[in-house]
């Protein structure tokens, strides 16, 4: 899970810039045990959660996101609480914008993503010629046809078909087939033979529904069948993006294929395929979308798949920053040699009072009707009036359509699971929830996992420190081997992983291996059997690494004076000429930007808690925030 959704600021109105013309995981739990099964972001795909749906909606005032977050979760109520420097850390504010959060993708190739090229890349000669060639030729069709074709295919024509004489030679037939089925989406042909003489006969394929269908270009057959392109975007997360897109070129979503999701609140740049769209039609989008550019096109025979990038390459700005020169320079050092705790963010568990974890616990224990009550019941913290009235009416009359009746919108992970109840009645709560997208449900027993691991993370660093000891656990290849006290000599905290609970892992055999069965049979869990009775929320298990140091390491302590303004220079600035920012001698305030990378299933604000030894949670860093603007 690379990191590009570090949920770790409190929302603010969204800023403009000028990027228009305005301004968790992995589908599937395996059979097997990975060493990473999570997908990049924390964040699933699919319907939203109850707090993404109020930020998307209405962009609240600072007191109100504020009060919401005195109920929100800390870093130790997700087992995060250890360090691994011994420098001092210092206050500092994650993401106030969300230019201050710049994610580029490195692509299998190492090389890291930019946008940095607009232009429709040219075609070859030998299929430029073949296009000429090849595409049809309308001018076979008389208007008189061209007027009943258009008629058929929009269900104008009292007859169900058009018949047009052809001429003698197949080969001036076939080139009359292909103008009526290129210029005409929807139409079928055939030729029919009567008294003698042969006829083309137009009819529709599959009724009204073909009109819907994208229409069909010519491709030629040297050209690569994907057209890969790199995605700009801002404030937006990746799926939303895709879907926007998909909705302009009247495609469906899984047209499109990427190596790991973004964040919403960053500036972020990634590699996107699509399956035989030309560059000019995508090129063409950069006149009509928001937050969003494309660039840096070209064709190629494959599309992406899932976690097949290198990593993530972060540019972050961290504002009204407490820390000496000198205190930075430590802390960033440390970074550099030692690294950082690869602990799961706190985006990985949700951001209210009803933690995504534990959701995800009564699921493992079959337990559905605490299940529903987590998700719908009261809750405290500021909310929508709409989201208070929704979980008032559920919990007084326990009737799913009466509270599905309050929300205006049903997107929401509250909405689908109430119209599940409806549909499928109180008594059939497996099924009912099985109607939240998959990635949505599977979300909530990944942060169960997630806060197992973190805790244990944390007993393993406490017990032990940075030293490999005897009954650690090494990968060799993607199985796990535990050291013996020969071998632990020659092994260092960068090699140690710890396993995420499942049926295919196995356990340190020191005392924190036991702290697992310990802390599971606490929640009423048995760690020998992690099968679940529904194959989708049976869990495999997988390992991850205990220590991650970041690559290309670099920082700058910058003074600026106005709060508001962009302190990095985007791609899409750039390409529009656009100066960079310029920063003062003796500014009024003092920020950090930092820039490393990291490799998948990595987050970010992990990295940055070491640096500024702060908790990252929203919870304080909303407390922060509005102490510097008030």
């Amino acid at each position: 899970m690379d990191e590009s959704k570090p949920a770790t600021a409190p929302v603010h109105p969204g800023e403009k810039r000028g990027c228009s013309e305005d301004e968790e995981d992995k589908a599937a739990v395996t059979k097997r045990a990975k060493v990473e099964d999570e997908h990049e972001n924390g964040a699933p795909r699919g319907a939203k959660s109850a707090e993404e749906e109020l930020e998307e909606e209405e962009d609240g005032s600072g007191e109100t996101f504020a009060d919401m977050m005195k109920h929100g979760l800390t870093e130790l109520d997700v087992g995060i609480c250890k360090y691994v420097s011994d420098h001092e850390g210092f206050s500092g504010i994650l993401k106030e914008r969300y230019s201050d959060f710049v994610v580029h993708e490195i692509n299998k190739d190492g090389k890291i993503v930019h946008l940095d090229d607009l232009s429709v890349p040219e075609e070859t000669q030998e299929a430029a010629a073949a296009e000429e060639e090849e595409t049809a030729d309308c001018s076979v069709l008389t208007e008189d046809q061209k007027k009943q074709l258009g008629e058929l295919q929009l269900f104008k024509n009292k007859e169900s078909f058009v018949s047009i004489e052809g001429d003698e030679s197949k080969e001036k037939r076939t080139v009359v087939h292909k103008a009526i089925k290129t210029q005409f989406p929807g139409l079928e042909t055939k030729t029919e033979e009567k008294d003698g003489r042969k006829f083309i006969v137009a009819y529709h394929a599959a009724g009204k529904k073909a009109l819907a269908a994208p229409r069909k270009h010519f491709w030629p057959k040297n050209r690569g069948s994907f057209c890969h392109f790199v995605l700009y975007k801002e404030n937006k997360d990746t799926m939303d993006a895709i879907n926007v897109l998909s909705k302009f070129l009247r495609l469906r979503p899984n047209m499109f294929s990427y190596m790991g999701t973004k964040d919403k609140r960053a500036i972020t740049v990634q590699e996107i395929a699509v399956l035989k769209i030309t560059a000019e039609r995508l090129a063409h989008l950069n006149k009509c979308l928001m937050n969003l550019k494309l660039g840096n096109f070209s064709y190629k025979n494959h599309p992406l798949k899932l976690g097949e990038l290198q990593g993530n390459h972060f540019t972050v700005i961290i504002r009204n920053i407490s820390g000496s020169d000198a205190q930075v320079h430590q802390a960033v050092t440390s970074l550099k040699q030692t690294g950082f705790i690869n602990y799961y963010g706190m985006q990985r568990f949700g951001t209210t009072a009803v933690p995504t974890q534990q959701v995800g616990r009564a699921i493992l224990k079959n337990d559905w009707k605490q299940v529903v009550d987590l998700i719908l019941k009261p809750r405290p913290g500021a909310e929508k009036e709409f989201l208070v009235r929704c979980r008032e009416e559920w919990a007084k009359t326990q009737d799913p359509e009466a509270a599905l009746k309050k929300l205006p919108n049903k997107r929401c992970v509250e909405g689908q699971l109430l119209r599940g109840l409806a549909q499928h009645g109180k008594n059939n709560i497996v099924t009912a929830f099985g109607l939240i997208p998959r990635n949505n449900r599977l979300m909530y027993i990944h942060s169960y996992q997630s806060v197992v691991w973190n805790t244990m993370v944390s007993r393993r660093i406490d017990a032990f420190g940075l030293t490999a000891v005897e009954g650690d656990l090494i990968l060799r290849g993607t199985k796990a081997h535990v050291l013996s006290e020969e071998e632990a000599k020659s092994h260092s905290i960068h090699d140690i992983v710890m396993p995420l609970p499942g049926f295919d892992v196995i356990y340190p055999s020191h005392h924190v291996g036991k702290g697992y069965r310990e802390m599971l049979s606490a929640d009423g869990l048995d760690i020998d059997n992690m099968r679940h009775k529904i194959k989708d929320y049976s869990l495999a298990g997988a390992y991850r690494r205990v220590i991650i140091r970041p690559s290309d390491v670099s920082c700058e302590v910058i003074e600026y004076d106005d709060p508001k303004i962009s302190l990095v220079h985007s791609d899409f600035e750039k390409i529009e000429n656009k100066p960079a920012p310029v920063f003062n001698k003796e500014g009024k305030y003092r920020g950090l930007r930092l820039e490393f990378s990291l490799p998948p299933s990595t987050y970010a604000t992990m990295a940055i808690r070491e640096v500024l030894k702060l908790d990252t949670s929203i919870k304080k860093q909303t407390q922060l925030n509005t102490a510097w603007f008030n």
